[in-house]
């Protein structure tokens, strides 16, 4: 036989295979990126609502109170000022909190109205 032939079939050979590892490829990767989606939940606020903070007492950089177990998990409710992008958000912060006051959504808990709570 002819080894240009023989290279000829192991080239196109090559490349049904490649097709069929880049198939299998897309299908495991559409199927990881569904398992993702199901945990990842959009949250989005309008401009003027209250929400609240969720501060990780151990790791956070933020103190309120003297032991980092027993406070609160979440801090507020705080007005939001100005949407900077849509996952991140502008909050009405006291000025005893010397943090930056724009958090990522993943951060923020939707305050719902509670006609006994009065806000400052």
């Amino acid at each position: 036989m002819n080894k240009a032939l023989i290279g000829l079939d192991m080239l196109a050979e090559m490349e049904q295979e490649m097709q069929v590892i880049k198939k299998n490829l897309k299908v495991a990767q559409d199927m990881q990126k569904s398992y993702a989606d199901q945990h990842r939940v959009f949250k989005e606020f309008q401009v003027g609502e209250h929400v609240y903070l969720h501060i990780k007492p151990k790791k956070s950089f933020v103190r309120i109170g003297s032991c980092a177990k027993l406070t609160p998990r979440y801090y507020g409710p705080f007005k939001i000022l100005k949407m900077i992008e849509s996952v991140a958000y502008r909050l009405a912060l006291p000025l005893t909190m010397k943090v930056y006051d724009v958090f990522h959504m993943s951060l923020l808990k939707k305050y719902v109205k509670d006609v006994d709570h009065v806000i400052d």
